[in-house]
C-alpha cells in the first residue's frame, strides 16, 4: 500500500465554557491540523495533530503545518506500513514528532480500514472494550476546584488530574487539600499537574507539606535534570509528561528508576507506531501510564482510545481526551464521547470514526 494523496487542513477548536487554564497558558481556542491520506485504490485515512498553543510545549499550530508541507512530496508513493513510513518521515525531517504523528495516525486509521479490522488490532489486540479516562481540572479558585472534583467522582472518574502552577505555591497546597477534603474515601486516584511551573525549591514544599494525601506529581518541573534532582527529596511519586519527548527518552526515565509513571502523549512521542513501544516499554518495567494527547477532536481521540484498549488494564491511567472541553464532532453519529468516566472503543475499522470533510472547508495544501 502506497502513497497517492495527501490532503492538509486546518480547523478551529473553540473551548467550551473557556478559557481552559494551565500553568503555561490560558487557552480560548485551538487550531488543529487534520491529514487525509489517500492510497493508490482510493481508500483513505485520517489523522490529526493540535497542539496546547505555543507555549505548552515545543510545539504549535503553524509549526505542525510547515513540516507537513515540508514532507508532503517526498511521502507520495511512500510505503504506508509504519516502520517504512516512519523511516521515510526521518530521512524528509528531522525531528517535528507532532507533526509526524498526523501521518501515523492516518496511515494506521487507512490500513485498518483496508484490512477490515480496529487500529486497535493492529496494536496487538484490545485488552477491553471499555477504555478509563481520567478528568483534568484547569487551574482554578481552590474551592471551585473542590467542588468539580465532587462532581466528577459521582459522575464515575476514578482519576483526577488537578492544574497547578504559576501563582504562589500555598493556594496550590491549598488546593489539593480542599479536592482531597471532598475526594478522600473515595478510591479516586489524584495527579497534582504542575506543567513545568515550579522550582524544585516549591515541589519539595508541597510534598512535605501534604503527606497525607496520596498524590503523584505529574511533570512538576521543567527539565529531566530538575526531576533529577527532586526524586529522592519528595514523598510522593513522580510522572513524567513533557519531559517525555521520545521513546529514548522514555527508555532513559524508566531504567534509571527516575518516575514511577508517565503521562504520554501520542502525538508529543510520533503517533501510534512510537506509542506502541513505548507501551511495552512501560509494560516492562511495571509503570502505570496515560494514553492521551494535548487537545484534539475526534481522531486524536480515537487514537488515543484504540492504543489504550491495549493497555495492560492494571497500569492504565486513562485515555484523556478533549470532548468534555469542546462542542460537537467530526463524526456526528460515532464521535468519541465519555460516559460514565469511560470510553467505548469506537466500532469499525480503522479508527471507527469517519471525519464529515465539508466541515474542515478546502485544504491548507493537497499533494
Amino acid at each position: 500500500m502506497k502513497i497517492r494523496e495527501i490532503h492538509i487542513y486546518a480547523q478551529d477548536l473553540p473551548v467550551k465554557d473557556g478559557p481552559y487554564v494551565i500553568s503555561s497558558s490560558t487557552v480560548w481556542a485551538l487550531d488543529t491540523t487534520l491529514v487525509r491520506i489517500v492510497a493508490e485504490d482510493g481508500s483513505e485515512g485520517w489523522g490529526e495533530t493540535c497542539p496546547v498553543g505555543p507555549t505548552y510545549a515545543e510545539s504549535f499550530a503553524a509549526g505542525a503545518r510547515a513540516a507537513l508541507i515540508q514532507m508532503a512530496p517526498g511521502l507520495i508513493g511512500a510505503d504506508l506500513w509504519p516502520v517504512a513510513l516512519h523511516r521515510r518521515m526521518d530521512g524528509l525531517l528531522n525531528g517535528h514528532n507532532y507533526a509526524k504523528a498526523a501521518i501515523d495516525i492516518a496511515a494506521h486509521d487507512l490500513i485498518g480500514k483496508r484490512l477490515g479490522v480496529p487500529v486497535c488490532d493492529l496494536l496487538g489486540g484490545g485488552a477491553v472494550q471499555d477504555v478509563p479516562t481520567y478528568y483534568s481540572m484547569g487551574v482554578g479558585d481552590p474551592d471551585e476546584t473542590a467542588r468539580i472534583a465532587g462532581e466528577r467522582v459521582r459522575e464515575g472518574f476514578t482519576r483526577l488530574q488537578v492544574k497547578l502552577g504559576s501563582r504562589p505555591v500555598e493556594v496550590d497546597i491549598e488546593a489539593l487539600r480542599k479536592v482531597w477534603e471532598v475526594v478522600g474515601g473515595t478510591g479516586v486516584r489524584l495527579a497534582a499537574d504542575g506543567n513545568r511551573a515550579w522550582n524544585t525549591r516549591d515541589v519539595i514544599r508541597i510534598s512535605r507539606e501534604c503527606p497525607d494525601i496520596p498524590f503523584v506529581f505529574e511533570q512538576p518541573c521543567n527539565s529531566y535534570d530538575e526531576l533529577t534532582f527532586v526524586r529522592p527529596l519528595v514523598r510522593h511519586g513522580i510522572y513524567m509528561d513533557e519531559s517525555g519527548t521520545s521513546l529514548s527518552t522514555a527508555i532513559s526515565a524508566a531504567g534509571s528508576g527516575l518516575v514511577d509513571g508517565f503521562g504520554m502523549k501520542v502525538t508529543r512521542i510520533g503517533g501510534l507506531h512510537p506509542m506502541r513501544a513505548f507501551r511495552d516499554i512501560c509494560a516492562a518495567r511495571n509503570l502505570p501510564h496515560t494514553c492521551d494527547d494535548a487537545w484534539g477532536g475526534d481522531i486524536i481521540a480515537a487514537a488515543c482510545v484504540h492504543v489504550g484498549a491495549t493497555v495492560r488494564p492494571d497500569l492504565n491511567e486513562g485515555a484523556w481526551i478533549a470532548a468534555p472541553y469542546i462542542d460537537g464532532h467530526y463524526d456526528r453519529a460515532n464521535g468519541i464521547r465519555i460516559d460514565g468516566g469511560t470510553i467505548r472503543l469506537p466500532d469499525g475499522p480503522g479508527l471507527g470514526v469517519v471525519p464529515d470533510r465539508d466541515l474542515f472547508g478546502d485544504p491548507v495544501a493537497s499533494f
